[in-house]
């Protein structure tokens, strides 16, 4: 099974420390205040884990979109 591309959508920014603990996460914010959490999630576990962090933080999930890509 490939890992599938998965955006994230938080309120608010990531302080740099969160951000350097999504590596290989490309990770931006919009001047809406959302920021954006772009990468591969290999299953999902990988995925459930990573929104129990957010959720963990008190880090509100705007919405989990897949990413179509040109696999």
């Amino acid at each position: 099974m490939s890992a599938r591309v998965v955006e994230i959508v938080v309120r608010g920014r990531l302080g740099p420390e969160l951000v350097f603990a999504l590596e290989g996460f490309a990770v931006g914010t919009d001047n809406a205040g959302l920021t954006v959490i772009v990468g591969a999630i290999a299953d999902q576990a990988r995925l459930l884990g990573i929104l129990e962090m957010l959720d963990d933080l008190n880090i509100e999930v705007v919405s989990v979109n897949p990413v179509q890509t040109d696999d």
